[in-house]
């Protein structure tokens, strides 16, 4: 049976959040809304004078406002914060993908595997043999859990996530669709007629907490292990190669690649499209903006930019000045012919 959409009145809202109901109690709210658009059954929220004018403009149903914000013309609710009064309202609204408990008949477990009951396991699911599946996880439709994997209490796979072999899933992970874990590493060698494959035959270890986006793929080691730390959260469409160990608390963004045999330190903040070269690494707390270039080892914690990588107010100076090579150019050669003009004289 489909699962119904939450609803609440603004009071019952208001009480939920701890704040303050400035409207009628009984308007009815179905859920969040962006400030922008205009959802007049929606509630959004404002941390500024800019972002309430644009919640009225658009006639939004509600806002979440600040204790001591000028007075609106929409039903209000006045919280001490309204950005986390806001992440509650969403996780209010948050609808979990609809599973059964148990084990589906159509499910393939080997008699070999461990599943525990408390779990829940979906159609067209294969758990291979020496699988371990923990108390409370939920694997959705079409995964692959493959020979000597486990996956930790509580976590959760979504539809059609691979783990291949050998691959260790902490508590309370969550792995999206298309997430990969344990295909081959990269690794290939020229004997001077072909590329020759080199077999990876180690294993991929994910710690507790772990959040990996839609289509992200982590390689297997060629021996010894793949490593991803406890709490760091991998956005979609990752790449991290064969034999990386990255630290705890880290967040990666989309389309970044690491390459083999890199180090990534802990509460590293990694943005979009980030480049790794091989056997490379950073220390903790490092942030690495988008589209940077890492080619060598960092090892002072901070900001860093740029092909190749350097701390960034070092990066952003560069970047200013290659705007302005052009100009430089014309000056340089227009010197040059005042010079030419000025021998000539002689």
């Amino acid at each position: 049976m489909a699962q119904k959409k939450k609803e609440w009145t603004l009071g019952e809202l208001a009480q939920a959040l701890g704040g303050v109901c400035d409207g009628p109690a009984d308007l009815p709210i179905s859920g969040p809304a962006s400030a922008e658009d205009g959802d007049s059954r929606g509630i959004a929220f404002a941390e500024s004078e800019k972002f309430l004018a644009k919640a009225e403009a658009s006639g939004v149903g509600a806002v979440l406002i600040r204790e001591g914000e000028r007075r609106t013309t929409l039903p209000a609710i006045r919280v001490s914060n309204p950005r986390e009064a806001f992440g509650v309202v969403l996780a209010m609204a948050c609808r979990p993908l609809p599973i059964n408990n148990g084990t589906s008949p159509l499910a393939t477990i080997d008699p070999e595997a461990t599943v525990d009951p408390s779990a829940a396991i979906g159609p067209y699911v294969t758990v291979e043999r020496g699988a371990q599946i923990g108390a409370g996880a939920k694997v959705y439709s079409g995964c692959y859990i493959g020979e000597n994997c486990s996956v930790g209490a509580g976590s959760v796979l979504y539809p059609n996530v691979v783990l291949y072999q050998d691959v260790n899933l902490g508590v309370g992970c969550i792995l999206h669709s298309g997430v990969v874990l344990g295909a081959d590493g990269f690794g290939f060698v020229w004997n001077g007629r072909e590329q020759q494959k080199i077999p990876q035959v180690g294993r991929v270890e994910i710690g507790d907490g772990v959040e990996l986006g839609a289509n992200t793929c982590i390689d297997r080691a060629m021996c010894g292990v793949t490593r991803i730390g406890k709490g760091t959260k991998i956005d979609n469409l990752v790449q991290v190669g064969h034999n990386t160990s990255i630290g705890q608390h880290t967040v990666i963004a989309a389309g970044t690649g690491i390459s083999g045999s890199c180090k990534v330190g802990n509460r590293n903040t990694i943005a979009g499209q980030v480049a790794f070269s091989d056997h490379v690494s950073t220390c903790d707390d490092v942030i690495l903006a988008g589209r940077t270039a890492l080619t060598n080892d960092i090892k002072r914690p901070g900001a860093y930019f740029g092909l190749p990588a350097r701390p960034i107010q070092e990066a952003l100076k560069a970047a200013a000045l290659t705007s302005k090579l052009p100009d430089l150019l014309s000056r340089i050669r227009a010197l040059e012919a005042k010079i030419k003009e000025l021998e000539k004289d002689r």
